[in-house]
């Protein structure tokens, strides 16, 4: 069976003690856990001494997850079990060691996949490496301050107006998209509202035509909506984005966090729960701006079109 070894650190800025007193009690979990965030009905059941849960969700599956082991303020082993959308298990730790005033947090996971599945050897460890990156910074957030500044409001079926747009596409990497979108939207945003500000007609948005985990490469376009002809900067592009049916996820908070509407929505088209037509590419839209907006009250709107 192929095997697949994931291991993702962050590090925290409070007593190791404090950190490892949060991760082996999993009445402690649920704020910060990179699954359960994306579907918040899912049904949870911690087991009376908080060393074992079960989860139950239509689009975070089924499965338990329980501490075997504990090392204090050095390890905590796991058992996880999936039992829908397929069963499996896996094993799952963290390491903690001091980082100068602050403790270091290794999330790690020896698991396989069945045979017939071979070819998603590479994906899975990318999109579970994804997953936990999210959550040790939830978690990060978390133990610091005392909660997290990311929510998720399902909006559901609508439909999105089309609309003309001039921007910028882009190839980069995922590690690097920060930048390149803050030069690409700044570029944008400085020669639009430097004379054709009459002519900007909605939120500013990225469409989203790829994205790789296990290459790490991404192509989008920064777009800015707008009526009429624009005087065309060199690297800049128009475009039209149409008239169609989609399903979206609200998410308020920073963005450093946006990715786990991104993560409930693709959690959604696993499901089944729509089918994503990937003819149209998704959009992220941007409801108002860090440049006069606390980052704890960003506002985005994630959306897929759907068939």
């Amino acid at each position: 069976m192929p095997k697949f070894h994931v291991d993702k650190s962050i590090t925290i800025n409070k007593p190791i003690n404090e950190v490892y007193n949060t991760l082996n009690d999993y009445s402690k979990w649920t704020p910060w856990s990179p699954w359960l965030i994306t579907e918040p009905d899912a049904r949870v059941t911690v087991a009376p001494d908080n060393k074992s849960y079960e989860w139950q969700g239509k689009v975070t599956g089924e499965g338990n997850m329980k501490i075997y082991n504990e090392v204090e303020n050095k390890k905590i082993e796991i058992d996880l079990t999936f039992l829908k959308p397929w069963k499996s298990t896996a094993k799952t730790w963290f390491d903690l060691s001091e980082d100068g005033q602050g403790t270091k947090v290794h999330w790690k996971m020896d698991s396989s996949l069945p045979f017939f599945m071979f070819w998603m050897k590479n994906m899975m460890t990318e999109m579970i490496g994804m997953d936990y990156n999210r959550g040790l910074g939830m978690l990060k957030e978390y133990v610091e301050d005392g909660k997290i500044d990311s929510n998720l409001d399902i909006k559901g079926m609508g439909t999105r107006e089309g609309c003309d747009y001039v921007g910028i596409k882009t190839s980069t990497t995922i590690d690097k998209i920060g930048e390149t979108m803050k030069r690409d939207y700044s570029k944008l945003l400085q020669h639009v509202k430097g004379g054709h500000s009459d002519k900007v007609s909605g939120n500013p948005f990225s469409i989203y035509h790829k994205w790789d985990p296990v290459s790490k490469k991404v192509e989008y376009t920064a777009a800015i909506p707008v009526n009429g002809k624009l005087e065309m900067l060199p690297g800049m592009i128009e475009g039209s984005y149409p008239t169609t049916k989609v399903h979206t996820i609200h998410h308020k908070g920073k963005m450093e966090h946006v990715g786990n509407a991104w993560s409930a929505q693709m959690g959604r088209v696993q499901a089944k729960i729509f089918k994503q037509n990937k003819k149209i590419h998704p959009v992220e839209e941007y409801l108002n701006s860090p440049m006069d907006t606390p980052e704890n009250e960003l506002e985005a709107n994630i959306h897929f079109a759907v068939k």
